[in-house]
């Protein structure tokens, strides 16, 4: 049955932003006291906002999280950003194949803060796409995992749920596009899906460009 929207995740997804805020993440908790290797840190954080992993980097930190120490991790993270994010390879193909699909009904339905989300996107030249249909799990009464973010996008676009196809590169992600009843389908670029394990995701894929061949 085709899909009457598409709903993209953000990072991981259609922006390679996932090594760079780990590194700086991984760079700022070492200097707190709590040393990880890079493949740690991704295990640990990736999915999952720095916020709601308070009481962790606390107990390991043995310090408060600070307010300041967070603004400092945002203001070095999207100077990072900045500096090197790419697109992920396909994207920009994959979404013109969704819009293409669905007749323009795609939106982006992030975890992170739309600052970050905006920055992104305007750097790897998405953000006309998505221009007004952008939502953040910062806004919204809970993020991923709960369905919050997607189903905000839904009733957006006015699309219920079973028609809607969710994109996801992490466990806590499409658990959110299962729960909010949509189809999910899993990016695993670097790996064979054990991310998803345990999960009905329909279908995994390595790359964008095949989800751009599957819409078209």
């Amino acid at each position: 049955m085709p899909f009457q929207a598409v709903l993209f995740d953000c990072d991981g997804v259609l922006v390679d932003s996932e090594p760079i805020t780990n590194g700086v993440l991984r760079d700022m908790l070492e200097e707190q006291g709590w040393a990880l290797s890079q493949e740690e840190c991704a295990r640990i954080f990736i999915g999952h906002t720095v916020r709601e992993m308070r009481t962790l980097i606390e107990a390991n930190t043995r310090q408060p999280l600070t307010e300041t120490w967070l603004q400092s991790f945002y203001t070095r993270r999207n100077t990072a950003l900045e500096a090197g994010l790419r697109v992920m390879a396909g994207a920009h193909e994959a979404v013109a194949a969704a819009q293409a699909h669905t007749r323009d009904a795609i939106a982006c339905a992030s975890g992170a803060d739309r600052f970050k989300v905006e920055l992104q996107l305007r750097k790897v030249g998405l953000l006309t796409p998505f221009e007004g249909r952008i939502f953040s799990g910062h806004e919204m009464p809970r993020s991923k995992p709960a369905p919050d973010v997607y189903l905000a996008a839904m009733a957006h676009l006015n699309v219920a749920p079973e028609h809607c196809l969710v994109i996801e590169d992490t466990a806590p992600g499409a658990t959110a596009g299962l729960a909010a009843g949509a189809t999910v389908w899993g990016l695993c670029p670097h790996g064979d899906g054990r991310a998803f394990a345990g999960l009905p995701v329909a279908r995994l894929f390595r790359h964008m460009g095949e989800l751009a061949q599957a819409l078209t």
